[in-house]
């Protein structure tokens, strides 16, 4: 692999594996909503946040960091507008101090923030308008959490990216992702160019990840999956040290985490894992490395057609990334990681995202222990599924685009359908 061919994959790495404090959509948000007031010059007396159905879904009933008991999409919106620090990115909610939760707790009940329902846009869209009596600011957000596409004052625009389309210039190129071109990667790639990102990995999500195994978060399903089961087993020490970092996180641990995909409940379930199974059998930390290079590239292969918000729930997809981490690293090839990609979505594939919540933990100990349920039946058994068994094709890419394609254009009508159920069943609790 020559030099440019490396570099398009150090830049996928570079980009995608950042830290986020909470859930990213909150913190997609919150990062908007602070660009528009840092825009405006002043704390603005009203603001509005237009959202496509995956947005206001995935910030519906999960926890936000420091912020008490406030949830939901008008919470995010007013502690980043009060913060109007948009430096800090997905970091922004670990700056809410009680002076902050105070006002924005304040300004919740008065109805300072409207949110609206953008219909018919699919996955991740943000659009805050920032006003004060004479000034308006707009910030526009599509396709990545941090992915600013549209900057405007009192109409005028600032900043506009230059492609607006799926070639957007400030996002690295996928397409040229294969499974064997991320095998050939990993077997060539300069360990110093890829250990910092990979080492943050390792570092912020094992803690999250013993956080929730240690404290009482959520439904606490990795911990009680070792209560269950104990630490004998590193498929289930895998798996529950995966949902334990879901259990802190959803319930507003205000630890980072390296995210993959734009999601740290991603982030988490495709790198965990490979590092439980490296520690069991004593794997060098150099090939624990390019495993996770492996496992992050795999994952974000399959998002390439689906993208980074819909109703297929991502956790699929990083499982059977962290499954070819994990083969990687114990010395399988090409074929063992194309039966797991296949089995782990021909299993799974399409399990609904309903938003971020306490159960996504759960979902993750089921996608895990189907992905190493397939590479299991490949490297001991010699099993796999074939081509014609449902969405699997004659390889693995065309496997991939197929489930793509379905989470993609196949489910749009299903995120509308969870989001108006979500919504009436809290209307009808409220009543």
């Amino acid at each position: 692999m020559n030099r440019e061919e490396l570099e398009k994959y150090y830049d996928i790495l570079d980009y995608e594996l950042i830290p986020a404090y909470g859930c990213t959509e909150p913190s997609a948000l919150a990062y908007a909503a602070a660009y528009a007031a840092s825009v405006l010059g002043l704390r603005p007396t009203r603001i509005e946040a237009y959202c496509s159905s995956s947005i206001i879904k995935n910030v519906h009933s999960v926890d936000i960091p420091n912020a008490r008991t406030l949830k939901g999409a008008r919470a995010a919106v007013i502690l980043g507008a009060l913060m109007a620090n948009p430096e800090e990115k997905l970091c922004i909610l670990q700056h809410v101090t009680p002076e902050v939760l105070e006002e924005a707790e304040r300004l919740f009940a008065e109805g300072f923030c409207t949110v609206s329902l953008v219909p018919d846009v699919d996955g991740l869209f943000i659009r805050i308008v920032a006003s004060t009596e004479s000034d308006n600011a707009e910030v526009e957000i599509i396709r990545e959490h941090t992915n600013v596409s549209l900057v405007m004052k009192n109409g005028r625009v600032l900043e506009q990216a230059k492609i607006r389309s799926e070639q957007d210039e400030s996002v690295p190129d996928r397409s040229f992702l294969s499974v064997q071109g991320i095998i050939d990667f990993a077997d060539s790639c300069d360990i110093e160019r890829i250990a910092p990102v990979l080492e943050n990995q390792i570092k912020d999500n094992l803690a999250i990840a013993n956080e929730g195994l240690q404290g009482d978060y959520g439904a606490s399903i990795g911990k009680n999956l070792m209560d269950m089961y104990g630490r004998g087993d590193v498929r289930i020490l895998a798996r529950a040290a995966a949902a334990a970092g879901s259990d802190a996180r959803m319930s507003g641990c205000v630890m980072p985490v390296v995210i993959n995909s734009g999601s740290g409940n991603q982030g988490i379930t495709v790198s965990v894992p490979v590092v439980e199974y490296a520690l069991k059998y004593q794997i060098p930390h150099e090939k624990l490395l390019r495993a996770l290079a492996v496992a992050n590239l795999v994952a974000i292969l399959q998002k390439r057609t689906v993208g980074n918000l819909s109703a297929f729930c991502g956790a699929v997809h990083a499982a059977a990334g962290a499954g070819c981490g994990i083969a990687y690293m114990l010395g399988y090839g090409y074929e063992a990681m194309s039966n797991v990609i296949s089995y782990t979505l021909g299993t799974i594939g399409g399990m609904l995202c309903d938003g971020a919540k306490a159960s996504c933990a759960a979902k993750i100990s089921q996608a895990l222990d189907t992905a190493i349920t397939g590479l299991q039946l490949s490297v001991d058994y010699g099993k796999s599924f074939h081509s014609g068994d449902g969405l699997v094709k004659e390889n693995v890419e065309k496997t991939i685009d197929s489930f793509g394609v379905v989470g993609k254009y196949g489910m749009t009508k299903t995120n509308e359908v969870v989001l108006e159920t979500m919504l009436e069943q809290e209307s009808s609790e409220t009543k």
